[in-house]
């Protein structure tokens, strides 16, 4: 949905010998009435992907597993202590073949509003994405942009003067996926009710 043309489907492929195991973590929360998900926006001087806007996560310490990876990060970079969030799993990993790093998202919520504290030596702000944002289509669109080296059509998400693509907005692709079948699935759940009910 949000992987760019000239990628061919590489991003869903096998990674190679030399990548670089890493994990980021999708936390779901309440805001008032309304679902959200929190990205940061990395520092511009880091060198791996500095400027992006990102899911909190980084590279597997040793003996380190992914999910624990996600968990710890949220941590490190926004403040959200582990012992509130229950992971609920895992999405399709992503192979970022460029950057050389295989990516496994992992789905996660928490029952209070998070208090974030960013950590500052790599994140330079923070956009709280409204549910409803991702799953509105009209907010989907493309910008040109140089990417290794030649200028590509990128499709992203816009929000708040942000444009979300790349990783993040493969992987936020599939968790509105997942949200459009729940949707269904609910609304099939209740046309039987009603029918048999009527019945």
């Amino acid at each position: 949905m949000f992987e760019p043309e000239a990628a061919f489907g590489r991003h869903f492929g096998p990674p190679s010998t030399d990548t670089r195991a890493a994990a980021v973590a999708i936390l779901m929360y309440r805001r008032g009435h309304a679902w959200h998900v929190p990205l940061t926006i990395r520092r511009p001087e880091l060198a791996s992907h500095g400027g992006q806007i990102s899911l909190p996560g980084g590279m597997l310490e040793q003996d380190e597993s992914s999910d624990q990876a996600a968990i710890r990060e949220l941590e490190e970079e926004i403040g959200v202590a582990a012992g509130g969030v229950e992971m609920l799993g895992r999405l399709s990993p992503i192979n970022l073949f460029s950057s050389r790093f295989y990516v496994v998202p992992w789905l996660a919520v928490v029952g209070e509003t998070p208090r974030f504290v960013l950590n500052e030596s790599e994140v330079a702000g923070l956009i709280e994405l409204p549910l409803a944002a991702l799953m509105d289509r009209t907010l989907c669109g493309r910008h040109r942009c140089e990417v290794r080296g030649t200028l590509q059509s990128v499709p992203h998400l816009a929000y708040d003067r942000h444009q979300i693509w790349g990783a993040t907005a493969m992987i936020l692709g599939e968790l509105r996926m997942l949200c459009d079948d729940a949707f269904a699935a609910g609304k099939e759940t209740e046309q039987e009710t009603e029918s048999s009910e009527s019945s």
